[in-house]
Formats: structure tokens, C-alpha cells, sequence
């Protein structure tokens, strides 16, 4: 019932070994052409080439979408590829170590940066798909990458929240617009996921896992690129607007704060002591 056969998917962020990385495989295993979107050529050869060795349907791209002429540059490829244009999964985001913090300390420097990085690479990727799927006439699905940082609270981490909150909002918004259009758009919010970038700042601790987690355990990339494709396929043709939960029950309990209000699962005790300064 999940056949991608024939369509073009394009994928921004897919060669971070994590999430998007795992989306790439997924998709492209579901049948698609995927344009697997990376600043990074050095990352695309890590991640992405060996599927196409593979025989999977991946086309790499070496591009920035934070700006216009790297999204044009990536809208260029879809029309040169082989297919017709139907989905795009926005994977593209992060935050640094460096950018936890309390919120009396952040500047308007880092504001910026991740909201650039996260909500407005969202949406003018999300923008520039819609417009051309419009143009042709065609339905398609977008799916984005929110966090469960952006449906509950961020201590510590507020302009990354804020930024993901705004993905949420965005997703409903563009939803109401494009559903005329048969364009469906839609959101999963990750919870704790195994991750080359997560694994920056948390550790593998199985008893607070158990504590802190309805299911006890971390995602896997795999896991998050599941829903994502639920999303972007058929099985959802009647979903539109909604932001999935990916976290494996952890806003059920809620209970992953300490004494100090900053994480548990932050593993490095100078990390901590520095954000909250």
C-alpha cells in the first residue's frame, strides 16, 4: 500500500547519518526517486553514495537551502530527473551545543541563526515545492521535521524550541492553503533519537531511559523515517495540518527534568553547569 514508484521526493538534510539519512533509504526503498539534499559533498559521499551503489533511486545534491539559488539549484535537479514531482521531507535543522543557554542569555545572533536554520529553511523549501507542484498541476505531500522541543517546553534551549513550535505553525497554516491544491502538509516531532548529532550532548543511560520513556528506550533514525513516510504516502491521504508525536510516550510522563530544571539525559556535567550560567 506504499508505492512511490515514479515520483520525485526530495529530501533536505539527508546526509547527516541520522534522521534524514535514514528518510533517504526508507523513501527511495518505498519506490521513489529521492534528490538527497546536503550542504555537504563530503557527507553525501559517506552517507548517500553507498546507496546508490546500492542500486537505490538516490540523487545526490550538493546545496545550501538557506539561501534562494541553493533551493533553486535543488528545483533545477527535479527537473532534469526522471519522474514526476510529488513529495518533499524537511529534515534540515539542528542546533549546536554551544547554542543551549538560558533564555536571559541569548543573543539575537543565535535567535537568528536558528530560526534560519531551522523554521526558515522549512518554509521556503516547503514554498518553492508547493509553488511548483502548483504550477504543474499535481498533488503531492510535505512533511517537515518539528521536535518534541516544540510542543512542550525548551529550558535552556528556547530560541531551538521557539523555532520548532514555529514549524508546527507553519505546517497548519500551509495545510488550510494548499488543500485545494491536493497538496497535504504535515509534521512529525521527534522525541530522544539516536543520532550522530544528538550523541553530542546525550549518552546511553538504560535505567533513566526506562524512567524518562513510556516505550524505555531511545529511536532509532528508522523509527522517525516511518512516520515521516506514513505521512508523505497514500495511507494518510485524509491527514493534513497535524504534527505527529515520534517519542515513544516521553510526553506522557514528562518527567526527563531535574532538581535544576535542565535534562537528564544531558550527559556532560560542565556542559550543564555552563548552559545554566
Amino acid at each position: 500500500m506504499i508505492d512511490l514508484t515514479g515520483r520525485i521526493v526530495i529530501v533536505a538534510g539527508a546526509a547527516g547519518g541520522g534522521i534524514g539519512t535514514a528518510v533517504t533509504r526508507t523513501v527511495a526503498r518505498a519506490g521513489a526517486t529521492v534528490i538527497a539534499v546536503s550542504r555537504s559533498k563530503e557527507k553525501l559521499d559517506t552517507y548517500i553514495e553507498p546507496m546508490v551503489a546500492e542500486g537505490l533511486s538516490v540523487v545526490p545534491v550538493s546545496s545550501d537551502i538557506g539561501t534562494d539559488d541553493g533551493i533553486a539549484v535543488v528545483m533545477d535537479q527535479v527537473a532534469t530527473t526522471e519522474g514526476r514531482l510529488y513529495g518533499l521531507v524537511n529534515v534540515a535543522g539542528g542546533a549546536a551545543p554551544e547554542t543551549w543557554m538560558p533564555a536571559t542569555r541569548v543573543t539575537r545572533e543565535t535567535w537568528r541563526e536558528l530560526f534560519a536554520k531551522n523554521l526558515e529553511t522549512m518554509f521556503f523549501m516547503s514554498q518553492a515545492v508547493a509553488a511548483e507542484l502548483r504550477t504543474q498541476g499535481l498533488p503531492g505531500s510535505i512533511v517537515s521535521t518539528s521536535s518534541i522541543s516544540g510542543m512542550n517546553t525548551a529550558p535552556f534551549h528556547i530560541a531551538y524550541g521557539t523555532a520548532k513550535a514555529g514549524i508546527v505553525a507553519a505546517t497548519r497554516t500551509m495545510a488550510v492553503e494548499l488543500a485545494l491544491d491536493g497538496i497535504r502538509v504535515n509534521a512529525i516531532a521527534p522525541g530522544v533519537t539516536e543520532t550522530p548529532a544528538s550523541g553530542t550532548y546525550v549518552d546511553e543511560d538504560i535505567d533513566r531511559d526506562r524512567r524518562a520513556i513510556t516505550v524505555g528506550r531511545q529511536a532509532r533514525p528508522e523509527e522517525q523515517a516511518g512516520a515521516a513516510l506514513f505521512l508523505l504516502s497514500d495511507l494518510s491521504s485524509y491527514v493534513t495540518g497535524q504534527t505527529l508525536l515520534v517519542d515513544g510516550g516521553l510526553n506522557l510522563k514528562w518527567n526527563h527534568l531535574g532538581a535544576d530544571n535542565t535534562s537528564l539525559f544531558l550527559k556532560d556535567e560542565s556542559f550543564r553547569a555552563a548552559i545554566t550560567r
